[in-house]
């Protein structure tokens, strides 16, 4: 049997069962307001655990860096690791013996070998980072399986699916995590510092968005182009919301005494993926007979319950300098990440002049950062050591049995605008309501985890 053909298949059949599910049928998800009580597991607290003993499913890229950094957390043990791919199975089990630790057990036979995972008892965390589709199945798994669940983002592509998993981690009282890297940049940590402390005063609006410039990602079958490209050519929508709409969340204090309520989305035409296609591979390539449905840019603007504004922007199939746009303003001053970190406050800056950002590093550096810098820098870790952070601050919650930085809540909430603006996009741009994922919750205020630090 060619394990090279069975691989692209089982991804690309994965890719088309998911998008059957989920971008086909968007505009058809139904968005009841129906208030079902809560199901009893509220705060996500747990029990404490002396080591966290992980199960690894998908060790390609981002899986690898996570992999690296448990290696280097004290209190975890990756006791199992799952791919489609052998040799990235060996390679991880490799990278633990190196480490000087035992050697995980291995599952590749076959693309559901992570159910065989799930059913042993020696596992407390099933990690996944795989292709988009296949979160939500390992998820529900893991946690139906008595582990919690944590998974790269997003989380998931339907709000059957969002309810999904709001509805097994309240039954099971397990965790379902989203790994969401960029709530641990630095500048973005130092602006949510900046928020509670009142600096902006009362927050009105907020921008973000994910641009980054994957024409050639997506093209690539050796690695993400496998699967990715696949979504591009099947739907339309804010495929990937979270990277800035996590960081500016926090500061809305969303399920937290805020809500998203609605949203409309706008794209445009699609042209980058079909120019990049016959540029590099020919006219009369196979690539460049591919049709994408996905708009090049997709604008997506979100108001909330508080009275703020949040515009999102999805833009990856053009030439472009990546940024996640990050910009956050109230009635005492506003600040930007990009494309330098510029900060103006009212009776403190030059008047209608932008500072430098980091004249307030001193100040309002956020704690976390203070007290491990030296070890987020020193551990290697992607994106300047923000992946680190947040998957110390995952072992971190579950050795101590406390809520994680990011609850099932943040995860769905931010995942549903994949379906939402999808849905508003098919209608003409017109509104569209989020689903109550709390069902009524989010009123309660609760101070965020992360800034429990120090």
């Amino acid at each position: 049997m060619d394990k090279k053909l069975n691989r692209r298949n089982f991804l690309l059949q994965g890719t088309k069962a998911g998008l059957g599910l989920s971008l086909g049928s968007i505009a058809f998800d139904s968005f009841s307001e129906e208030m079902l009580p809560a199901l009893g597991y509220y705060p996500f607290e747990g029990k404490p655990l002396e080591t966290v003993r992980i199960g690894m499913v998908g060790v390609g890229g981002m899986g690898t860096s996570h992999y690296n950094n448990f290696l280097q957390i004290e209190g975890c043990e990756i006791v199992a690791v799952s791919d489609i791919v052998q040799e990235r199975v060996a390679r991880a089990q490799k990278m633990s013996e190196d480490a000087g630790f035992k050697k995980p057990d291995g599952y590749s036979d076959s693309k559901l070998d992570y159910k065989k995972m799930c059913e042993r008892d020696d596992i407390d965390l099933i990690f996944t980072a795989t292709p988009w589709n296949w979160h939500v199945p390992i998820m529900l798994e893991a946690m139906n399986s008595e582990k919690h669940g944590a998974t790269e983002v997003p989380a998931a592509l339907t709000i059957e699916d969002c309810w999904s998993l709001v509805d097994t981690s309240e039954k099971t009282g397990k965790h379902c995590i989203m790994m969401e890297n960029c709530n641990y940049d630095r500048e973005e940590m130092r602006i949510l510092n900046m928020v509670k402390k009142g600096v902006f005063g009362e927050l009105l609006h907020g921008e973000c968005g994910y641009l980054h410039d994957l024409r050639a990602v997506k093209h690539d079958m050796n690695g993400e182009g496998v699967w990715r490209r696949q979504f591009a050519m099947e739907g339309n929508g804010d495929f990937y919301p979270t990277h800035g709409l996590g960081p500016v969340a926090q500061c809305m204090d969303i399920n937290r005494g805020n809500y998203f309520d609605h949203l409309v989305s706008f794209g445009t035409k699609s042209r980058g993926l079909h120019k990049y296609a016959e540029e590099i591979f020919g006219p009369d390539s196979e690539q460049e007979k591919e049709i994408f449905t996905l708009s090049d840019v997709v604008t997506t603007l979100i108001k909330t319950m508080n009275g703020e504004t949040i515009v999102i922007t999805h833009d990856t199939s053009n030439p472009r300098p990546y940024s996640r746009d990050i910009l956050v303003q109230g009635t005492s001053g506003i600040v930007r990440k990009y494309p330098v970190p510029k900060i103006h406050i009212e009776g403190k800056s030059p008047k209608h002049s932008w500072e430098d950002f980091d004249n307030y590093k001193a100040e309002y550096e956020h704690p976390l950062w203070k007290s491990m810098e030296k070890v987020g820098e020193e551990s290697g870790a992607a994106h300047g050591g923000m992946d680190y952070f947040e998957d110390f601050r995952l072992i971190n919650a579950l050795k101590k049995g406390i809520e994680p930085d990011m609850d099932v809540y943040d995860a769905v909430m931010m995942s549903a605008v994949v379906a939402l603006s999808g849905k508003s996009i098919k209608y003409g741009g017109m509104p569209v309501k989020f689903p109550d994922f709390t069902r009524g919750m989010w009123k309660n205020k609760r101070e965020l985890q992360v800034m429990k630090i120090g």
